[in-house]
């Protein structure tokens, strides 16, 4: 009965580890075929649709090269009961969905310090077109225009004194004597269509209330944006019209009056114009900027770097080539210091290096050259648990103890040694990936993958095949190989 349960044992961990290299296979199967087959993804996924798994293991920006950009937040705008993280976090969501829309493969975008974004475009051409799209604010603003006989000297004063609105919003104190004669709760701003300044009255509505945004042609050929409020927002737009006919409603974006039209009724189908000079191409990324949605603060790039796909196939090169020399180099010590069960130790090792490729894949964490660093040191630690566990049965062989129970008090007795060496540096890793950046969090993740992925391959793999072996008298005395 022990024997049967013993058997039933080794064949339930033989059964799981079989299905777990078979998915790993499976997951990594699109990405070896996009390896070999084909340069273009997007042919790649519609030819590969019968795939179980279509998730392609995505490259860093060092190993595919592309751009990188460095935004900031302006927090000189928001108050002081404003939580800046909850900002950051809306801006980098908002970023995301713009970048989905514009149509970039495997885009990176995190956090960086306290009021930072970090965004990577590995492999994008259309560098330009890409930074219009993240540089665009679209922080749009529905306000009333203010035609009191303050507001109209207000502007005479900024005329008379060469002052732009934008200088005034900055520096207000330093002027004084038109902050005195501002009417309450507006500020001036600057029309693009006729150069000409405004003061308007707070904000109405914003960006966020927006449900669609399209573009549109007037019978001239001329572009505009049409935009659409959500149902809440509608009837709010609705009383706004209703209750300001006869005045003009400012459409205001980054700051900047787009169109001043007059309220001749009240609008109840919830639609309003934005009207400019916009080129075919700038109306269609300020469209899709507005339906991806409006970030709640201004940003701004603070650092452009570029890296070219020649650098970045060099630097995969030379760092799977140094990977794989120091691999090799520890299977042949192993193969020579330790014989067939250094050939069992590295068997667990290659599995071990397929899950971390499938689960990275599979969870779609970007793989990057400190994660090609994360990867051999995770596989040197996975030998060091290996080296552990023979040691051990080689004493417990030294004992005089027969070769099952040399094997099953080794992995017993180092379990928990293996078990406190990775946990303690998992933990180590967790800090790394909380507090770091970029290519830090990079090796983190890859490092936290591959010890705990180490710790199946090391106690259990192994295990299964030394049992098979003995139960099935292929091997009669471990002495033999060990």
């Amino acid at each position: 009965m022990n024997i049967i349960a013993i058997m039933n044992r080794i064949n339930f961990k033989f059964w799981i580890t079989v299905v777990l290299l078979i998915l790993s296979l499976l997951v990594l199967w699109p990405s070896f075929n996009w390896l070999i087959i084909s340069k273009n993804k997007k042919k790649y996924d519609k030819e590969n649709t019968n795939f179980i798994f279509k998730k392609v293991l995505k490259l860093g920006l060092d190993l595919k090269g592309g751009t990188q950009l460095l935004l900031e937040i302006d927090s000189n705008k928001l108050d002081n009961s404003t939580n800046i993280e909850d900002v950051v976090n809306r801006s980098i969501e908002i970023i995301s969905n713009r970048i989905d829309q514009f149509g970039i493969i495997d885009p990176v975008i995190t956090k960086q310090g306290s009021k930072n974004i970090l965004v990577q475009l590995p492999g994008i051409k259309n560098t330009a077109a890409a930074k219009s799209l993240i540089d665009k604010v679209a922080l749009l603003e529905f306000r009333i225009v203010n035609t009191s006989e303050n507001s109209k000297n207000v502007i005479g004063l900024l005329n008379k004194m060469c002052i732009t609105p934008s200088q005034y919003r900055k520096n207000s104190s330093n002027y004084q004597d038109i902050k005195n004669i501002m009417p309450k709760n507006t500020s001036v701003f600057e029309s693009k269509e006729d150069a000409k300044y405004y003061v308007l009255e707070k904000v109405l509505l914003t960006g966020e209330s927006i449900k669609n945004a399209k573009v549109i042609f007037d019978q001239y050929g001329h572009c505009a944006v049409c935009i659409e409020f959500n149902k809440k927002s509608k009837n709010t737009f609705a009383n706004i019209t209703a209750k300001n006919i006869g005045n003009f409603l400012a459409i205001v974006l980054d700051d900047v009056i787009q169109s001043i039209p007059m309220i001749r009724s009240e609008i109840l189908d919830g639609t309003a114009v934005i009207e400019g000079n916009f080129s075919p191409e700038s109306a269609r990324l300020l469209a899709m900027a507005l339906r991806a949605g409006a970030l709640p603060v201004s940003i701004k790039i603070v650092e452009e770097r570029t890296i070219g796909p020649l650098l970045g196939a060099d630097l995969i090169k030379k760092g799977f080539i140094s990977s794989f020399i120091g691999i090799i180099v520890v299977f042949i010590f192993m193969t020579i210091y330790y014989r067939l069960s250094g050939i069992i130790a590295n068997i667990a090792l290659c599995l071990n290096f397929i899950m971390i490729l499938a689960v990275m894949a599979y969870f779609q964490f970007t793989l990057t050259l400190p994660g090609i660093a994360g990867i051999t040191l995770t596989l040197a630690m996975a030998v060091d648990a290996n080296i552990l566990i023979l040691e051990r049965i080689r004493d417990e062989l030294a004992l005089g103890k027969t070769s099952k129970s040399a094997l099953i008090d080794g992995y017993k007795k180092s379990f928990w040694t293996i078990f406190d060496s990775n946990v303690t540096t998992i933990i180590a890793a967790f800090f790394l990936f909380r507090f770091g950046a970029g290519h830090i969090r990079g090796f983190a993740i890859t490092l936290s993958i591959g010890l705990i992925i180490s710790m199946f391959t090391a106690t259990i793999v192994t295990k299964v095949i030394y049992d098979f072996l003995l139960n099935r008298k292929i091997l009669l005395n471990i002495r033999n190989i060990i």
